[in-house]
């Protein structure tokens, strides 16, 4: 099981030939991907045309669902942050820290595009499909 970031989902819909894209459409075909309640917000509220949000709402429906924040990821989430912060890295993004706090937790692997998250695979030990 996977748990692909947002930020490779746009790049998928918008049709952008990446190495992420590459790796995610192969691994629709073979692999469980988990889509969570966070990043079907971010990746479905980006659509301007409602003919693309119905496409990919069916898509990720299809998914293997699971919902990544609640009270425990949350307040693991708020540590995680603080433990960056004494490190000195500067987190841009309180969302992308619960979606790798619900990844470390789960013991799911990130396919992601977001340079974000490369402290949190340096500081937190997230797990990162290779790119």
């Amino acid at each position: 099981m996977i748990v692909v970031d947002a930020s490779v989902w746009i790049d998928y819909f918008n049709g952008r030939d990446t190495p992420e894209t590459d790796a995610l459409d192969a691994w629709l075909r073979q692999e469980i991907i988990i889509v969570g309640d966070i990043t079907i917000t971010e990746v479905l509220q980006g659509f301007r045309r409602d003919l693309d949000f119905r496409r990919a709402l069916t898509l990720l429906e299809s998914l293997e669902f699971r919902e990544m924040l609640g009270k425990h990821v949350a307040i693991e989430s708020a540590r995680n942050y603080r433990m960056l912060r004494k490190k000195g890295v500067t987190v841009r993004k309180t969302i992308d820290v619960m979606i790798a706090t619900f990844c470390l937790l789960h013991g799911y692997p990130l396919l992601h595009a977001d340079r974000d998250f490369d402290p949190m695979e340096k500081h937190l030990n997230l797990k990162v499909l290779a790119r």
